[in-house]
Parts: structure tokens; C-alpha cells; sequence
């Protein structure tokens, strides 16, 4: 927990309301979100027992599964699923747009819209992705076929969970996480696992303090939890159910157990979804970052591509990644971390002051420049106008880093001297980057900070570069070796859930 954080927190508990975290909104929310909240049987890793799921937040649909230990009612689970998200994967995919690449010399297509899955909780995330685990690789012809649809759910599954993964992707998200993300709540991190209990934080009635919301949420009678667990409590009730449907002599006595069953059921999951479509509200009202916009693109490039890969037949995602695969994949989730990183902190003054207390930027206001500024470079005289920065503390984010500031972020800056004087510290920066011409003067209007302005300069800004990948057909052998186009197997296909 960071210092900022940990003052949040503490004056959340004594005001009773959480704090606010951020000054704006750090992650895309769709239009048109596709809300999931599965529960499972306890005492099962993936045994799928009812999901509340859908777009329209006035008319959810509830899946039930009346004997959960069933294998074939549990493949019906998922067909009804997929009978649901993957049209809504086939409506992001109605329109296209054009976008340049490769630094604007070329043009590509893809899709105008992405898919966006928002689930309650980190648990029902990792539910999530072993109910995708256990569908991906299912064979669709011979012993124990399933219906087409299943496999494909299972593979769209898995692919969102691994996205998630990425910071600063809004293809699949828990609500705990992105509220908690936004907010600092008065209690634990453990107790932030309870949607319900994380609202009555932010927004409690007006009657009650968050701290007394928290503790009413927390109550199975007045609110059940939010998945993929059932309460202990409603569990006897459970097996009273799935008894009675077990029991039943004939189709109409059947019916009947598991119209109750679906009754107690959506008792069960319809306070989480009224709180999933809150803290969507609760979001909606934060204004989005700068970058949030470019992030988005991204999804919706990543969608694009994949969404190619699938309709050319490609396989699904193996067991287990190979060498050349995973040293790809953690080069992204290294880039992504640095990226998301600079991108929060240049679109947010209070993840910026993070950085500042802990010695990776400083904030100045301009007193001096030289805006015609010539020096001497290795092969000519070049352009590097140079500003003066009175700060308050010495900067401590260490000689010859390269420095930016979110003001001008495609400008790099070097810290040339640092003089204490009577008051503080004069800073001076040579600035280069941003100039239009790097030979001679003069830059262009705005390129040069003006005197008075105030501004922040950090040692973010620079993505991170990934050491060469060989192809999968190069792989030294002390790593696998060469890798062949991956084709499922039995073996792989080995349910989770059994």
C-alpha cells in the first residue's frame, strides 16, 4: 500500500466514506457491458450452479444448472452461454474503422467496438477462466462430442481472462477491482472483496455511515454474496432443491423443483446485479483520462486480431505456453505495467504525487529560459533550449535519467545543474524533442515552457524494450526446441471440474 493510499484509507475510517483515490476515470467503460455473475456448487472447483448474465440491465438472464454434478446439464450450461455472449461478441463486430500504422505510412481496419465483460469479484474472475479452461479443448465430434458453441465459449473465455491480466485493458474487469482502483475504502483489502460491502463505502444511504453499510452488507440475510460462492447458510436450502429435483418422480414434479430452485436462485444473484449496475453508475460519473481513449483503440486492435484468428480456424490456447510464448507474453505484461504506469500518472495529478513523495518526479514552477539555446553535439551544433525550475525540495530522481513532463510528454528533458538558493532549489533542464527543427531555433509556439508556468517532471515516459524472441522454429533445444502448430489432445481436454 502506498503512502497516499494508506492516508486515504485511514481518513475513510475516520470520516466513514471512502476517498477518493484518482481525479478521473483510468478505465474505458463500454456503452453496452456485458455483466456476468456465475455461481458455483461448494466444494467444487468448477462446477457451474446458476449465472445472472446479460446486457440490459432491466431484464438479466438467469442459467441454472438443477444437478450440477451432472455432466451433460453442465454442458447445457454453457451452450445457454454461449447462447448469450457470443452473439454479443458478433454485434461488436458490426462496424469497422480505418487507423494508421507503422508511424502513419499504411492504413489497417478493425472493428469500431470490442466486447467488455464485467464480473463482481477477483473470484468469479478465476472461476472464469477454469469454466473456459474446461470448454476450450472439447471435442465437438466422436465420444463425448459437444455442441460447436462450447468450445468456442471456452476459447472467447480464456482469451478475456488472459487480457485481464494486462493492466490497462478494459476487455475483462471485476468490479471490486476497478471501484477499489478509484476509491479507498476504511477497511481491509480482504473485506474490498465484498462488492456490496465496498459500495456502502462509497455510497451509502443517507441514513448510514459506511462503515454501518459495510456491516449491513456483510449480513447473507439482508444481502447474499456476490459469488462464485454460495452462502454456508443458503447451501442447506440448496441441497433441499437439487434433493427434491433428484427426487422427482415425473417430468411435471421435475419441473416444478426446478422452478423453485430458479426462484431462490435469482433471490440469490439479483442484489449483486443491482450493485454491478451501480458501480457502473458510479463510474460513469468520473470524467475519463487523456489516455484511457488510446487504450481502448488498443482493445479493440487486440479484438480485431484475434477475432481474425478465430474465423481462420486457428487452434486454441494450449495447456501450457511454450518457451518462445511465454518470453513474448511477459515482454507485453512488461510493457503494459510501464505503460499503464506513465499513462495514469501523466492523466492524474494524484497518482502523479505518488511518484513525487517517492523520488521518481518533482514539480517546479519556470523562472528562467533560453528558448534560442545552441550547443555543441558529438558531430554539429544543435537545438537545446534550456529552463530554469524553483522547487522547494532537491529532486531525487538521480543524475543523467531522462526526464519528461505530462505536460509535454513527447519532449525529453536532462537535469544540467541543481543550486539551492534561499528558498529552495533552481533546477536547470535542457530540453530537447518537440522542436520541429533540432538544428536551429526557432520552436514552435508552446514547445518551450513559458515563465510562471508550473509543471512536474518524472522519470516515467519510457517503454520498456524487449530483448529479441527467436521464432518458434529456432527455440534452442535446452528450451523445447522447435515448436509445431499446436493440436489438441485427450489429455488436454481433461475436464477441470471432475
Amino acid at each position: 500500500m502506498s503512502t497516499l493510499t494508506a492516508l486515504a484509507t485511514l481518513r475513510a475510517e475516520e470520516s466513514g466514506r471512502a476517498q477518493r483515490l484518482t481525479t478521473v476515470r483510468h478505465t474505458h467503460l463500454a456503452i453496452r457491458p456485458f455483466v456476468l455473475i456465475p455461481l458455483k456448487l461448494a466444494g467444487e472447483a468448477c462446477a457451474p450452479l446458476a449465472a445472472l448474465a446479460g446486457t440490459d440491465r432491466h431484464a438479466p438472464h438467469l442459467l441454472v444448472v438443477p444437478q450440477p454434478r451432472n455432466r451433460t446439464q453442465r454442458f447445457c450450461f454453457t451452450e445457454q452461454l454461449a447462447a448469450l455472449l457470443l452473439p454479443y461478441l458478433d454485434s461488436c463486430r458490426e462496424h469497422t474503422e480505418t487507423y494508421p500504422a507503422a508511424r502513419g505510412k499504411e492504413t489497417r481496419e478493425r472493428y469500431a467496438d470490442a466486447p467488455q465483460l464485467l464480473l463482481p469479484n477477483p473470484g468469479s474472475l478465476a472461476f472464469t477462466r477454469l469454466l473456459g479452461r474446461s470448454t476450450r479443448l472439447r471435442r465437438t465430434t466422436g465420444e463425448h462430442a459437444v455442441d460447436p458453441a462450447v468450445p468456442l465459449l471456452g476459447n472467447w473465455l480464456t482469451w478475456a481472462c488472459d487480457q485481464s491480466e494486462f493492466p490497462g485493458s478494459s476487455l475483462l474487469l471485476s468490479m471490486t477491482g476497478l471501484l477499489t482502483a478509484h476509491w479507498a475504502t476504511g477497511q481491509s483489502n480482504t473485506e474490498d472483496g465484498n462488492l456490496a460491502a465496498v459500495l456502502g463505502w462509497i455510497d451509502p444511504p443517507a441514513d448510514l455511515t459506511g462503515p454501518e453499510a459495510a456491516l449491513l452488507a456483510e449480513d447473507p440475510d439482508r444481502h447474499p454474496p456476490a459469488g462464485p460462492a454460495t452462502d454456508p447458510i443458503f447451501d442447506r436450502t440448496l441441497v433441499d432443491l437439487i434433493a427434491a429435483y433428484d427426487d422427482a418422480a415425473d417430468e411435471q414434479r421435475q419441473a416444478a423443483a426446478v422452478r423453485a430452485l430458479e426462484t431462490e436462485l435469482r433471490s440469490q444473484l439479483l442484489p449483486t446485479w443491482h450493485d454491478m449496475w451501480h458501480g457502473i453508475d458510479l463510474l460513469r460519473d468520473l470524467p475519463a483520462g487523456r489516455s484511457v481513449a488510446d487504450r481502448w483503440a488498443y482493445d479493440r486492435t487486440v479484438f480485431t486480431l484475434r477475432s481474425q484468428y478465430v474465423a481462420e480456424g486457428g487452434a486454441p490456447q494450449p495447456r501450457r505456453d511454450h518457451a518462445a510464448g511465454a518470453a513474448r507474453r511477459l515482454a507485453r505484461l512488461e510493457d503494459a505495467v510501464t505503460r499503464y504506469q506513465t499513462d495514469r500518472a501523466f492523466d492524474d495529478p494524484l497518482v502523479m504525487a505518488e511518484y513525487e513523495l517517492g523520488g521518481a518526479a518533482f514539480a517546479g514552477t519556470v523562472v528562467a529560459r533560453d528558448a534560442e539555446r545552441m550547443v555543441q553535439g558529438p558531430k554539429r551544433v544543435v537545438f537545446r533550449p534550456m529552463i530554469t525550475l524553483h522547487t522547494e525540495a532537491r529532486p531525487r530522481t538521480g543524475d543523467g535519467k531522462e526526464l519528461r513532463s505530462p505536460a509535454r510528454a513527447d519532449q525529453k528533458a536532462a537535469i544540467l545543474d541543481i543550486r539551492e538558493t534561499s528558498d529552495g532549489f533552481h533546477v536547470d533542464l535542457e530540453l530537447s524533442g518537440g522542436l520541429q527543427n533540432k538544428r536551429k531555433p526557432p520552436a514552435p509556439p508552446g514547445a518551450v515552457p513559458e515563465l510562471g508556468e508550473e509543471l512536474v517532471y518524472t522519470v516515467l515516459g519510457g517503454h520498456f524494450t524487449a530483448a529479441a524472441v527467436p521464432d518458434d522454429t529456432d527455440v534452442p533445444w535446452t528450451h523445447g526446441g522447435s515448436q509445431e502448430d499446436y493440436q489438441p489432445t485427450d489429455d488436454d481436454a481433461q475436464e477441470v471440474w471432475e
